[in-house]
C-alpha cells in the first residue's frame, strides 16, 4: 500500500485515467473527489457486494442502485 499525504485541492493520479482530489480537509473528516471514465466502477468499501454498479448524476448524488433501496437499508424481504 502506498500512503500519501496530500493537502486540500492537490490531487493524486492513479494509472493514466484516475485522477483522485483532496477537495476538503475538515476535522478528522477528508471530502475527496474521483474522475475516472465510465467502465471504472469507483465504490465505497462499506457497501455490501451486491450492490455492483451505481448511477451517478453530475452532482454525485446515486440515481440508482442494483439492489433495492429497503434491502440495502436492512428491511426484510
Amino acid at each position: 500500500m502506498l500512503v500519501l499525504s496530500r493537502r486540500q485541492n492537490e490531487r493524486i493520479r492513479v494509472g493514466d485515467t484516475v485522477v483522485v482530489t483532496v477537495v476538503r480537509v475538515s476535522g478528522d473528516k477528508v471530502r475527496i473527489g474521483i474522475e475516472a471514465p465510465p467502465h471504472v466502477k469507483v465504490l465505497r468499501d462499506e457497501l455490501p457486494p451486491e450492490v455492483d454498479c451505481l448511477a451517478v448524476g453530475a452532482d454525485g448524488r446515486a440515481l440508482s442502485a442494483v439492489v433495492p433501496l429497503p434491502r440495502m437499508l436492512g428491511a426484510v424481504g
